[in-house]
């Protein structure tokens, strides 16, 4: 009898550990991004941490299921970042914090930006290039320890000696050493297998290069061209190897050039982009991540006494402004375009600002919220998983009220955020 019970007890609490959590969301308008065309009054049934249904109608309440009412909404998928900085945040403070954080510090801190990246909207981030804090990061989310999107991380972009990334660019010459692989900092093919290696050693999801100089980086070129052709490939392949994407910042041509010829995934900022190099994306099948928004935000400060050292105020004034106007010839021209901003350049949570600028530039609604959804998750690789609503692939749902097809602002404001099914804000 005693064995009865307890066999009893134990199937009990096997039902319970199994019982599944069924939620209707009632949605005035939804754009599934399977079509550009909204649908009107649609129930999605979501079960645990996915998508179980999408159906027409406003489904009646039924015991143990609870509905969230979304009627006078648009509802859409979870947004998503291609470039984001998640560890640091610009100030004028930002280039003496290396002497000052501990890797505690940092964070504590990227928590903080995790939480708002999360609630502007944007499920899912592909940070490009910290410290290493940003895996630990990505991995406290996934177990539930605090709030903040799915992260896909380079953890240290790579770099060549003195290059944009070199981490000791700008200090006094005891501190400089001689960063290699294991810092993030190549000169040579072995070294770019190696740097690669070492990056999936730490715990990386993809690899990002410094193709060219860049703004934010104390030192005095913002475009040239930073690796060889030969390096690139290394690259490439051997993030290949290890089933890795790779992302490339770039403003001048030639370093683009390089790049795009290498085999990278994408190409960030692409500044000063030119035609001939539009033409070989497309044919190469190259995506573009724009990043106005990190444009506007260093030209606007670098007007402003004592934000940015000396050394990088003629580039930011420089290159800052061109980025818009680069996406928009890049958008007419047909070369692939998924959502990025370049956030910890700009500030955490201000990430649905680029929407606004694309639209400014000649990109349609939809198109803007197709690039922060389906191309996001095809240059990630995870359109199985996210980037539509759909049937079996996770509930990451996010709405605001109105309709941003006609008032793209909205989208600034995010109302409503589920991730996994679980609803961070409401």
């Amino acid at each position: 009898m005693k064995n009865l019970i307890i066999l009893l007890i134990t199937i009990g609490i096997s039902i319970i550990s199994n019982a599944q959590s069924t939620t209707y969301l009632h949605c005035g308008n939804l754009l599934d991004m399977t079509t550009n065309t909204p649908h009107s009054e649609m129930t999605i049934i979501v079960v645990d941490d996915k998508i179980s249904e999408v159906q027409k109608g406003y489904l009646p309440p039924m015991d143990n299921i609870d509905i969230i009412d979304l009627k006078d909404y648009t509802v859409m998928p979870g947004l998503m970042d291609m470039h984001v900085h998640i560890e640091f945040e610009s100030s004028p403070k930002t280039y003496e914090e290396k002497f000052r954080y501990n890797d505690a510090d940092i964070a504590f801190r990227a928590a903080k930006y995790a939480e708002k990246t999360l609630m502007a909207g944007f499920t899912t981030i592909r940070d490009l290039g910290g410290s290493g804090v940003n895996v630990s990061l990505r991995n406290a989310i996934n177990l539930g320890y605090i709030d903040g999107p799915r992260i896909y991380t380079a953890e240290k972009s790579l770099a060549t000696t003195g290059g944009h990334a070199d981490p000791t660019n700008g200090v006094r010459d005891d501190l400089k050493g001689n960063p290699g692989p294991k810092e993030g900092v190549i000169n040579s093919v072995e070294d770019a297998y190696k740097a690669v290696r070492q990056r999936y050693k730490n715990g990386a999801d993809c690899i990002k290069i410094t193709a060219t100089g860049g703004v934010l980086s104390v030192a005095k070129d913002g475009s040239g061209p930073q690796f060889t052709l030969e390096e690139v490939q290394a690259v490439v392949k051997a993030a290949k190897d290890y089933g890795m994407t790779t992302a490339a910042h770039a403003h001048g041509i030639e370093g683009m050039r390089r790049a795009i010829e290498g085999g990278i995934t994408s190409i960030e900022h692409g500044t000063m982009m030119n035609e001939e190099l539009m033409e070989l994306m497309k044919e190469k099948g190259t995506y573009y991540v724009p990043t106005i928004t990190a444009g506007k935000f260093v030209a606007e400060k670098a007007k402003v006494p004592g934000f940015y050292p000396s050394i990088i105020v003629p580039k930011a004034l420089a290159i800052g402004p061109m980025i818009q106007n680069t996406f928009a010839k890049a958008y007419k021209k047909g070369v692939k375009i998924a959502y990025g901003t370049d956030t910890g350049v700009s500030y955490h949570g201000d990430n649905g600002k680029e929407f606004f600028y694309m639209v400014e530039a000649g990109m349609p609604e939809i198109e803007t919220i197709y690039s922060a959804t389906v191309a996001a998750a095809d240059l990630l690789n995870i359109s199985d998983q996210v980037g539509t609503i759909e049937k079996g692939k996770y509930a990451d749902i996010v709405a605001v009220k109105g309709n941003p097809l006609k008032n793209i602002k909205l989208m600034e404001t995010v109302d409503f955020v589920m991730k996994g099914g679980v609803v961070y804000k409401k």
